[in-house]
């Protein structure tokens, strides 16, 4: 497993065992004849690749960087992997699509991306899929458990007092980084290949996450809710970033896994 050290990484990690974790200090995804050494020596059946250059902003300005690792990195992983018989699992976004469409994405629609970060996740796709040999692209949205994630920041932020202005119009399945692992072993096993999309069941608008997440707290903050437009950002982000698959079922409805995650 490469990229183990975030949140769906320690999430593989706990289900595989530490055996497999090569965290990025150990190993960067742009370097192909690390790589190829490593999956020469390590010979793995399936590697599962949860690297990835996420800060959605920032890749507007650290374009080179963030193609590195999301697209060329990927396609190093897949043509060590072909050469040495392993499959690969690899990660994707619901920021590949440009969220015009008013239902869920599947996984025949075409991915249309409106930022640096989301067409360096589709060329990463795309690089796998060419490469040959066993490949799985799992896309997902909204992933959480973490520290740093939504919610944890959202709970952080309450308990600190702020003021709390959180976009209304832009819809996502909030996924569990623990469902996320589970189901991407599961197609693992199930020797399944090309895209899949594996989300929660249910959408909703990041407002409606945050209050949730406080209701579960039991946190008193008022959430203001605003459009995407009074939320000034760098890159573009759908506002439709929902998924939905036509290749394996739902994940726990969102607020069942949230529940679990603030209430151990």
């Amino acid at each position: 497993m490469l990229g183990a050290g975030g949140q769906l990484g320690t999430q593989l990690v706990r289900l595989l065992g530490t055996e497999t974790a090569v965290p990025h200090a150990q190993l960067s995804i742009t370097d192909a004849g690390a790589v190829s050494s490593l999956i020469d020596a390590r010979r793995p059946d399936v590697v599962f690749n949860c690297a990835a250059y996420n800060a959605v902003d920032r890749a507007e300005v650290e374009r080179d960087l963030a193609f590195a690792v999301n697209a060329h990195g990927p396609k190093n992983i897949a043509v060590a992997c072909r050469r040495t018989g392993a499959s690969l699992v690899h990660f994707s976004t619901n920021f590949v699509f440009d969220g015009n469409s008013v239902e869920p994405y599947t996984e025949a629609d075409e991915a249309i991306p409106l930022s640096v970060y989301g067409s360096t996740k589709l060329a990463g796709e795309q690089g796998v899929l060419h490469a040959g040999g066993h490949v799985l692209v799992v896309r997902t949205a909204a992933v959480y458990g973490g520290p740093q994630s939504f919610p944890m920041r959202i709970l952080a932020r309450a308990r600190a007092g702020e003021a709390l202005r959180v976009v209304s119009d832009q819809r996502v399945n909030p996924t569990s980084a623990e469902d996320l692992a589970g189901a991407a072993v599961e197609l693992a096993e199930q020797g399944i290949a090309g895209i899949v999309h594996a989300v929660a069941e249910g959408c909703c608008g990041w407002d409606e996450l945050a209050r949730a997440v406080l209701a579960e707290t039991g946190a008193e903050v008022e959430v203001e809710s605003v459009p995407k437009s009074g939320y000034p950002a760098a890159a573009r982000r759908p506002l439709n970033g929902c998924l939905a698959s036509t290749r394996f079922r739902p994940l726990r409805p969102w607020r069942e896994a949230l529940h679990e995650l603030l209430n151990p």
